[in-house]
Order: structure tokens, then sequence, then C-alpha cells
């Protein structure tokens, strides 16, 4: 690809609650950059507080990309990111401006940086029906199944993950082929990303999630999930399998208690993050800026964008 430096694209990951907003909204106004939001729930309407989306004010400041694109009830997924991702990546170049990527949702990065293959379309039929064994069964047994047929690809999964496992074994059934492979299956591309990311202490990482978790709360996330039920959108939604939202859908079904449901909230919430930074550790390219509290925030910025500027 060369280095031509007017085809690079800035790249901001972490783990949640570790303050990617707020860094790059300073790195845009550094850089003059544009937004493109690598977050896979906060492109859903509705879902504002419990994925901690940007504010108008801050849309306002900063062109944000991918944000509020859809309904909850409307199916996307990392392929179509990533192709659309491109594309305005291209048109944001076109403008003279920098494209800066930001977000933790690994899968989705990926897509867009790397372009793997993942445009299988499923027959209905089958996806229904892997979505009824999911219920009736349970993720562990779709992950055991996918293991026999494409043991690369379940060796990433978590039980958790239900969709990534009901799509591997609905592309493997259309096409006999497993994902694994599928994804080996390139793209070029025709930008040079940077890759930066937020490291934190793990323990003041999780102190931050929980004090996020009780000021979600306070913003009114309850009130969203009683919005969202009002709306008509089931909890069974994809979108709306996320932590905060599935634990206080849970508490207002009378499932659990409040304290319960917070408690829940913040234990998953933690172990999202976790994982979230094993997948980003195994890349590479990521030069990683530590921080240790928002003091850090001004220069951690100004840091990354000299490193964008000079890579």
């Amino acid at each position: 690809m060369g280095h031509d430096h007017s085809r690079r694209v800035l790249v901001l990951v972490g783990p949640t609650a570790s303050g990617k907003t707020a860094l790059s909204l300073l790195i845009a106004a550094e850089l003059d950059a544009e937004i493109i939001s690598a977050d896979s729930r906060q492109l859903y309407e509705f879902l504002d507080i419990g994925t901690a989306k940007p504010s108008d004010e801050e849309r306002k400041r900063v062109k944000h990309h991918f944000v509020n694109l859809q309904p909850p009830d409307r199916e996307f997924n990392a392929g179509e990111f990533g192709r659309r991702g491109r594309a305005a990546v291209e048109d944001i170049l076109g403008r003279g401006k920098v494209p800066l990527v930001v977000g933790g949702s690994g899968l989705y990065i990926q897509a867009l940086i790397d372009g793997f293959f993942d445009g299988v379309s499923a027959e209905r039929e089958i996806r229904e029906e892997l979505r009824r064994r999911l219920r009736t069964e349970g993720p562990v047994e779709l992950l055991n199944e996918l293991t026999r047929v494409d043991p690369a690809a379940a060796g990433r999964m978590h039980p958790g993950n239900t969709r990534r496992i009901v799509r591997a074994l609905e592309v493997f059934r259309s096409t006999g082929i497993p994902i694994s492979e599928l994804q080996k299956d390139r793209l070029e591309i025709s930008f040079r990303p940077v890759l930066a990311g937020l490291n934190w202490d793990r323990g003041a990482l999780y102190a931050r999630v929980d004090r996020r978790a009780d000021r979600m709360i306070e913003q009114g996330l309850i009130r969203e999930v009683r919005d969202l039920q009002a709306k008509g959108y089931s909890p069974d939604l994809n979108a709306l399998q996320t932590p905060g939202y599935r634990e206080m859908f849970a508490f207002l079904a009378g499932k659990m208690s409040f304290e319960e449901a917070v408690s829940l909230m913040k234990r998953e919430t933690r172990r999202y993050a976790k994982r979230q930074l094993t997948w980003f550790r195994r890349d590479t390219r990521i030069r990683w800026f530590e921080l240790r509290d928002e003091d850090d925030f001004p220069p951690a910025a100004s840091a990354i964008s000299s490193y964008f500027l000079s890579a």
C-alpha cells in the first residue's frame, strides 16, 4: 500500500469506559477529523443512555457517522459495517478531512480496516431454526456444534456471543464452508490504518465501569428501557442483548431485584471490558497510550494526534 500520508485513517480503540468518546472529541479538534463510530450498539436509535452515546451537542461539535443509523429491530452485521464504513472513509478523505474510527467492537473494526469477507446470506429457515435451538438448548450446545464444524471460529467465541455463534453456524449450513475460511478472503484496502489504544490499570478501569453504571442509572436508564418496551421492542432483540439493557429488562419483568440488576450489570460490563482487551491485545499494530485519570485526556489526545501525523 505504500506510505501515502493522505490516505491514513486513525483508529482509536479501547475497552468500554476507557474514555474513547472524550479523547476522540479532543483528537478530532486537533486533526480536523470526522468520527466513524465502530460501536455495534450506538448505531441503533433509542439506545442512548445504555450505550453511553455521544450527546447531541458533541455530535454537533464533530460530525459522527454510524450513530442513530437504524431502529433496534433491524439487522446489521460487521460485514455491512465494513463495506459502508470504507465508503465513509472515502467520502471523508475526498473532502480533505481525517477519518477517525472510534470504538470497542473489535469485529466491526476488523471488518473495516482488514476487509474480511462476511457477505454470505443465510436462508431464513436456517436462521430461524438456529434461533429456536438457541432458546431451547442454550448457547453452549450451539457452540459445541460449531466446535465440531469450525474449531477455528469456535475458539474465538464466548458462549455469551450468541449472535456470532448463530452467524457462524448459518454460514456453514448455507455454504458448507467454515466462516473462518471465508474470512481469510480479504479485500484490498485502499487506505493505511494507524491504530492507537487506550490502556488503563485494570482496577482503575473496573472502577470507571462501576461509576459509569451508576451514572447511567442516575441519567434514566430504567426510563429508557421502559420507553423501548412502550415502542414494542422485545428484550430478545440482538441490539438489546447488551449489559445494562438485559438486566434492566429483567428487573422490570420482576425476574430480579433492582440491587441484583445493578450488580449484574456492573459485573457483565467488567467481563465485556476484559473480553475487549483480550481481542485488541492480539493486534500488534496497536500503539498503547497509558491513562491514569481524566487529567491525562488532553495530553494523551495531543500525543495520539502527534503519533498519527508522524506514523
